[in-house]
């Protein structure tokens, strides 16, 4: 991608997905300290939400707690299944970015009806329904998003949560102008052809990484996107039975390759499998690699970004209008 070709910049996608790396390096790091403190005072602290508000944003905070070894607990399951939870000693945390989100109202519904005292909400939109029942409601910076797929937003739930256990932890986030100017640098790096044909191509695509949210996101962004058919698949996990069922010429994307286990994803999905195996990573591997600026801790963020930027080319490629899904549409937008 980049910000004066015509191609890319006709799409709100795209635009909205170029000004992530601005919103990071404006962001308050300190505007959760409430939150932090009551996060602090149960040690537990609980998020849900619905799609990309919730896969990234909140998988990606539960994984940097545990690489981090906090002393709090800190889960994340959908608003559905959140529902069906006693949550009355952790601090929730419930995002929609309309704010309407209906299985998200119905939880923190069910919380206050309860008398739950510690339930935040956060939300792209003012004076939402969300905010009226929620005890404190944070807003996001980023404003609206016309395209259908949430992108900025995502980033910035991203980071307010890393931002809010940060507080938690007492030790000052820094480093905002770094990761954002790595960010721009995976948003708009060169997509190698030999990938962007292979995706174009592929009936189903593969992503294949941790469960930090960021395989999983791209996942349900090549849906929205390049409107085809994917799977994530956690871990080793496509090395346990899903081969069998997977066809010569489809893509595997790798995010983040698991050290030790590249022979092993070579021999079992690429020789055997016949299956085309790329990666997105800041180191080289043994496949072709999308090779991106390393984060240390905040390399996630990147990865997200990278992937975005593949998944745009390969719709470029096939003449998809990135803003006029068939049936995907925002929650504002959606009557039922």
């Amino acid at each position: 991608m980049n910000r004066t070709d015509e191609k890319y910049a006709k799409f709100a996608l795209t635009r909205e997905m170029l000004e992530s790396p601005g919103i990071l390096a404006g962001f308050d790091a300190l505007q959760a300290g409430r939150a932090a403190d009551a996060i602090r005072s149960t040690g537990r602290l609980f998020m849900t939400g619905e799609g990309s508000s919730r896969i990234f944003p909140a998988k990606n905070a539960v994984a940097t707690a545990r690489i981090a070894g906090m002393d709090v607990s800190v889960e994340s399951e959908a608003s559905c299944q959140a529902g069906r939870y006693d949550l009355s000693g952790h601090v929730v945390f419930a995002a929609s970015n309309s704010g309407r989100t209906q299985e998200v109202i119905s939880v923190v519904e069910k919380l206050k009806a309860a008398g739950h005292a510690n339930c935040f909400a956060l939300t792209a939109t003012p004076a939402s329904r969300l905010e009226s029942i929620a005890d404190e409601t944070y807003v996001l910076t980023c404003g609206g998003e016309k395209a259908v797929a949430a992108t900025k937003s995502l980033m910035e739930q991203a980071w307010f949560y890393q931002a809010m256990l940060s507080l938690v932890a007492g030790e000052p986030l820094d480093g905002l102008d770094a990761l954002a100017e790595k960010v721009e640098a995976a948003l708009t790096m060169n997509v190698p052809d030999e990938l962007v044909d292979a995706l174009g191509r592929a009936n189903i695509i593969y992503f294949l990484g941790f469960n930090d949210g960021v395989a999983e996101e791209l996942t349900l962004k090549a849906n929205e996107v390049v409107r085809k058919k994917s799977a994530f698949m956690e871990g080793t996990y496509a090395f346990h039975g899903a081969q069998e069922v997977m066809d010569a010429g489809d893509v595997v994307i790798i995010v983040d390759p698991i050290a030790g286990q590249e022979s092993r994803y070579r021999k079992i999905l690429g020789d055997e499998a016949g299956l085309k195996l790329f990666a997105i990573s800041s180191r080289e591997t043994e496949f072709p690699t999308l090779r991106i600026p390393d984060a240390g801790a905040f390399d996630t963020y990147v990865q997200l970004a990278a992937g975005w930027n593949v998944l745009v080319e390969a719709a470029i490629s096939l003449e998809i209008d990135l803003d006029k899904p068939k049936r995907a549409r925002k929650v504002a937008d959606d009557a039922g």
